[in-house]
């Protein structure tokens, strides 16, 4: 399941978030990788032990928590601290073919994730660069995703996926990954599915029309059956 989440972030939350971002000292990409993701890895990112990358971080936690879409897709029970990257046409950065670690875990916190989801936030517009296309590979095919800043896409952290090469302009995005109260993607892919349906039927007829009413019981009856906390 791809999900596509538009205004995140305002516009003026990414102008600041640039704005400190671009004052700030960047460090190799490859800190953060795994041992084969390290060899397709060419980008950089700001030290995720910095003051400014837990600070926007915990900015972009926040507007998760508050987002419905996010939260009925996700259904999240742990969410990784953000980590920012950027990739440079001057240096012909791009992040080949990969799969994401299983498990993450925060030396600072001492958190430690199944990576259910894996998320980006784009905060380059598109116009800025050329290139820079995130690709995710699924039972479907190849999707490329290049969105405007402040939207973010979620996506199964299983899938193969690559950000290819930038030729033009910086690509600045967050990622970071999410543990899931439904552990099975197809199970917390349905629920997702009817959580939309019954939002449109709220629409349409009412929260307290009686088979809304009926639908929101199964929805929660479900989520009962497969949550694991």
């Amino acid at each position: 399941m791809l999900v596509c989440i538009s205004g995140l972030l305002g516009k003026a939350d990414v102008a600041d978030f640039r704005r400190q971002m671009d004052a700030h000292d960047w460090e190799d990409g490859r800190s953060t990788a795994g041992a084969q993701s390290a060899m397709v890895k060419q980008n950089q990112q700001l030290p995720p032990d910095s003051e400014l990358s837990r600070t926007l971080g915990n900015r972009i936690i926040s507007a998760l928590t508050a987002n419905p879409r996010f939260l009925s897709a996700a259904i999240p029970l742990r969410i990784f601290p953000p980590l920012f990257n950027r990739y440079a046409s001057v240096q012909g950065h791009h992040f080949g073919i990969h799969v994401d670690n299983a498990v993450r875990g925060d030396y600072l916190t001492g958190l430690r994730i199944r990576t259910d989801l894996s998320a980006t936030l784009f905060l380059a517009e598109p116009d800025e660069y050329d290139g820079g296309e995130l690709v995710i590979e699924d039972t479907y095919g190849s999707h490329e995703v290049k969105l405007p800043a402040g939207d973010l896409v979620l996506y199964p952290a299983s899938s193969l996926h690559m950000v290819t090469p930038v030729t033009r302009g910086t690509r600045v995005a967050s990622f970071f990954w999410l543990q899931s109260m439904i552990r099975d993607q197809h199970a917390r892919s349905m629920i997702f599915d009817l959580d939309s349906a019954i939002q449109r039927l709220v629409e349409r007829l009412g929260r307290d029309d009686p088979e809304t009413v009926k639908l929101t019981g199964i929805y929660h009856n479900l989520i009962r059956y497969w949550v694991e906390v």
